[in-house]
């Protein structure tokens, strides 16, 4: 029990930022594509409540993959509804793999920091955890671009792919959206999702933090 809340206090607080900024960075570049959807219902915010999905995030901790409160978005304020959509779909992310290569230059620093600090109770007290929450940050942002960039429906990696297909095949594409989410669960609870993208989290983590 008192592991996991150790973990839940580590984890909490990236993982509260990423989802935050994951969102914030859809509706920004919505916004200054012409789309005022996502002001004007309260959510171009960096506060973490006004996104949180708690399914989505109570599924992170069980399954280790999950996601907020979708941000909506009206493609018809666009100019160019599927190339702009691309770009907000890119966006969040995008977002979340800067966040993760700062956090891993922080987590860098904070261990060259910590070699010339001097050795007390209170500096590991502090340091520590914070050094602990940077790795966590690295970690849960490249779940966050890796798993978004999935061309599944509704995730990111679906909005990208229609922006980059043909007018015709994006159509036939779109047709299969309301299976994404079960399909999406599917490939989680057998496995396969992990045996997917694992590989290249681990890849990319070793890449930041090696």
């Amino acid at each position: 029990m008192n592991n996991f809340f150790t973990e839940l206090i580590i984890i909490a607080p990236p993982l509260l930022l990423a989802l935050t900024l994951h969102e914030f960075a859809h509706g920004y570049v919505a916004y200054r594509l012409g789309d005022p959807t996502a002001r004007l219902a309260g959510r171009l915010t960096l506060n973490p409540l006004k996104h949180l999905d708690p399914i989505g995030t109570i599924a992170f901790f069980l399954i280790k993959i999950g996601w907020a409160r979708p941000i909506p978005v009206n493609a018809a304020y666009f100019r160019n509804p599927r190339q702009d959509m691309l770009w907000v779909a890119l966006a969040g992310p995008a977002t979340n793999l800067i966040v993760a290569v700062i956090s891993a230059i922080a987590t860098r620093a904070l261990w060259l920091l910590m070699e010339v600090v001097p050795s007390a109770q209170i500096v590991a007290a502090i340091l520590v955890p914070f050094q602990a929450m940077l790795i966590a940050s690295v970690w849960i942002n490249l779940v966050l671009c890796i798993f978004n960039f999935l061309p599944i429906p509704p995730l990111d990696g679906s909005r990208i792919l229609s922006g980059l297909l043909p007018p015709n095949l994006a159509a036939a594409y779109s047709r299969f959206e309301h299976l994404g989410f079960i399909l999406i669960l599917v490939l989680a609870f057998t496995g396969i999702l992990s045996r997917i993208i694992v590989p290249i989290i681990d890849f990319a983590h070793s890449l930041l933090l090696s």
